[in-house]
């Protein structure tokens, strides 16, 4: 019981909970306000009402997402000052940097963006409010590449120097904080997971109303449109993971070791799908391996060289001083397969489901249950991916600077972050059901009510399904 009042357990939890929670819906908001993007401009180059219904239902959806998001975002800024005292002390300087700009300059034109496209339907001229749109992606991944600058500082810290005298990091550099090699290759990383899971989430909703018969103009479009997106997408997180790998290499080489569970330093070093070992995870009983795999991961190189855990547990010893630097190596080990495994999977369902759909074929009822199920495979994949990298950095909270133990707030006792993190979890199940059956509700209705409106105000002589942006008015 003592050992669960710890402040830094629970600490860890609370921030671990609280940052998985809120990253529920971030990818999602990434990647929707793209393809809602796209849509829209889809509409006002072609003109056709399905486009403009597509672009109202799942805009409608990152509208509510969205919310969501920014209210669970606020929780973050406070559990710094709350728990982490100390390791706001040291780093706010220049972890603080980036997340400022994030708030002063990418947050505040996304939030006018969202303010002007969702009042300006029938202010806007149909191209400035196409630009809208896409100032507000463009805003939306800014924010999400300031986030990640600031949480590749704890990665590989850049651009400071040390104030002996009043012991914390201090900037001198933004613009090495800014382009730090782990941020550069997170952000793609990052925007194309994001944009699988919002791909699939417009699969999941074509794949409802298409096995009921309904909207089959707009929910054919969006299920074939949602397939393609995620398949490009999936191609993008393969290849910008290949990219993050050799620089996780580079600056976290035991992440890397702990991944495979690697003990000794090998050359040639193939990459293990399955294994099982002993209970101290220090031999292996039995594996399934592709030969040369992990050192082409690492290296590029089939014979390349990957440094094991022991050889660099040794070298963290004489570098930093007594202590355990190993993660542990189950999570890390599995969260790294299973991010690989969830990804892949879902581009292999959308990959079968444009083959079921090929030259407007209609798939069996089976398909469509397939499809609304695997909306949040790649959700899952970004979450045990974001826990691959958080844990696989421990027992650093800023690598090579300090450990997490070292971060905690001092003056804080596990009694009172034991009652916040319930108080937190309460108040984030509330919300989950919220969010869960508002955006259910929007899935379900579909576009049904402004295509009774549309139907209602416009006459469309030539049967197109079309109708000049210029001179539609809408509501939302």
């Amino acid at each position: 019981m003592v050992e669960w009042l710890d402040p830094l357990i629970l600490a860890r939890w609370q921030f671990g909970l609280t940052t998985l929670y809120h990253f529920l819906f971030v990818p999602l908001t990434i990647g929707m306000v793209i393809l809602v993007a796209m849509f829209q401009t889809a509409w006002v180059r072609t003109a056709k009402l399905k486009y403009l219904h597509l672009t109202r239902l799942f805009g409608k959806i990152f509208l509510i997402n969205f919310a969501m998001g920014v209210v669970t975002g606020i929780v973050q800024e406070f559990q710094f000052g709350m728990n982490w005292s100390d390791y706001s002390r040291f780093v706010g300087d220049v972890f603080g940097a980036p997340l400022a700009m994030e708030g002063l300059l990418a947050f505040f034109l996304e939030a006018s963006m969202i303010g002007l496209w969702i009042f300006g339907w029938d202010k806007l001229p149909a191209k400035l409010h196409l630009a809208v749109i896409w100032l507000l992606a463009l805003s939306t991944t800014l924010s999400a590449y300031f986030i990640l600058a600031a949480n590749a500082f704890m990665q590989n810290p850049v651009g400071f120097e040390i104030n002996e005298e009043l012991g914390r990091a201090e900037l001198t550099d933004i613009g090495a904080v800014l382009t730090n090699p782990v941020a550069l290759t997170q952000f793609p990383h990052t925007i194309f997971a994001s944009i699988m899971f919002a791909a699939v989430v417009i699969v999941a909703v074509a794949a409802y109303h298409l096995s009921k018969g309904q909207y089959l103009d707009e929910m054919r479009t969006a299920l074939r449109f949602g397939l393609i997106v995620n398949v490009i997408a999936f191609v993008g997180v393969a290849l910008s993971g290949d990219q993050l790998s050799l620089v996780m290499v580079e600056t976290q080489p035991m992440k890397m070791a702990a991944a495979e569970a690697l003990y000794q330093t090998t050359a040639g070093a193939s990459f293990s799908i399955f294994t099982w070992g002993t209970p101290d995870g220090s031999s292996e009983l039995f594996s399934i391996r592709v030969p040369y795999l992990l050192s082409i991961l690492s290296t590029q190189d089939p014979m390349g060289t990957v440094e094991g855990i022991n050889d660099l547990q040794a070298q963290y010893q004489t570098e930093f001083g007594p202590g355990d630097y190993t993660p542990i190596i189950w999570i890390t080990y599995w969260s790294f397969r299973w991010m690989i495994g969830l990804g892949a999977l879902s581009a292999l369902v959308s990959l079968v489901g444009l083959w079921l759909t090929r030259g407007g074929r209609t798939p069996s009822g089976w398909a469509w249950k397939v499809a609304i199920w695997a909306a949040p495979l790649p959700l899952l994949a970004s979450l045990v991916g974001w826990t691959f990298t958080e844990m696989g950095r421990q027992p650093w909270i800023v690598f090579g600077l300090m450990r997490t133990e070292d971060g905690v707030s001092p003056g804080v006792t596990g009694l009172e972050v034991l009652i916040s993190l319930i108080a937190f979890t309460l108040i984030y199940g509330v919300l989950a059901v919220v969010e869960f059956r508002l955006i259910v509700r929007a899935a379900v209705d579909g576009p049904k009510e402004w295509a009774k409106y549309d139907a209602d105000q416009h006459d469309d002589e030539a049967g197109t399904g079309s109708v000049d942006p210029a001179k539609l008015a809408t509501v939302y």
